[in-house]
């Protein structure tokens, strides 16, 4: 019942002008960042590893940042999901190489876990012409999968594949056509996943962005998504040249490399919440 009456409220708060939004964001994720300690730990914890050259005062700073934009995305996805279509299309400024995604060529596209990320696929999906995919796995609470669900295809050019489907439906698409969105870019556990370095951190990584492109004898192309005061700017890069290289472990590498430069440009939007560094190598104390 509780979490009926949060999304209902955060659906209502999508008619309301932008900044009465990121306002209440904002003082959404200060509480955040005073009541959940657990969580202030993992992102202080990852922002220490990742930066060590910060002092203890940027790096609670940045943690503080990191609980602001956390809180104001999630707010924002009531007016991505529920609010008119035109606050969407006005709030969505999809820029770059955008001709990386014309035409019917296999694309996989490199999401990166931004607070953004949500605005990426109604931006895709309402003011492209193809249809995406990508891979959905189910949450704990039923009534906020629905949610979910619902919000990411609303605009109905969203295929989501469960991850008990498997391989094989989701390589038919990409070869077909449909482009599929990719976040490789979390700990998914120590089984199928690479060890390698992230900030030179060794990190759980799962291959599978190479090894999609590699089946689907794809494109890889990034896209990012960045907060502004105005909405959300969803950067699309060019698609990396030599890339599958046949290497896998190469090819992890050099997507965690590439990530860390997108980080750089605006550490604080990035997804610190989560435990990036959970698993580690054989012997190697936790970190958390």
């Amino acid at each position: 019942m509780l979490t009926r009456a949060v999304l209902v409220l955060i659906q209502w708060l999508g008619y309301l002008p932008l900044p009465v939004v990121r306002a209440l964001g904002a003082m959404l994720g200060l509480l955040l960042y005073g009541l959940v300690a657990s969580r202030r730990r993992v992102v202080t914890t990852n922002l220490r590893l990742c930066f060590p050259h910060w002092s203890k005062v940027e790096v609670r700073c940045q943690t503080i940042l990191v609980f602001i934009h956390f809180a104001q995305s999630w707010l924002d996805r009531g007016w991505l999901w529920y609010g008119p279509a035109r606050y969407i299309r006005n709030r969505l400024q999809l820029t770059g190489a955008l001709e990386e995604l014309d035409g019917i060529s296999p694309t996989v596209i490199f999401l990166p876990h931004f607070v953004g990320l949500d605005a990426v696929g109604m931006a895709l999906t309402q003011q492209t012409t193809r249809r995406y995919t990508t891979i959905y796995t189910n949450q704990a609470n039923a009534v906020s999968d629905a949610w979910i669900l619902q919000g990411r295809q609303r605009f109905g050019s969203m295929r989501l594949f469960g991850r008990v489907d498997g391989v094989k439906p989701i390589v038919e698409a990409l070869r077909k056509g449909d482009p599929l969105i990719l976040l490789p870019d979390m700990n998914f556990g120590p089984e199928d996943s690479l060890f390698v370095p992230f900030y030179g951190v060794p990190a759980a990584t799962v291959p599978s962005l190479s090894r999609f492109a590699r089946l689907g004898r794809a494109k890889v192309v990034p896209i990012l998504a960045k907060m502004t005061s105005n909405g959300y700017e969803i950067q699309v890069l060019r698609a990396w040249d030599n890339f599958p290289s046949g290497d896998l472990v190469a090819d992890t590498t050099l997507m965690n490399s590439r990530l860390q430069s997108y980080i750089d440009n605006m550490p604080s939007q990035y997804y610190w919440v989560h435990k990036r560094f959970k698993d580690r190598p054989q012997g190697a104390p936790s970190v958390y």
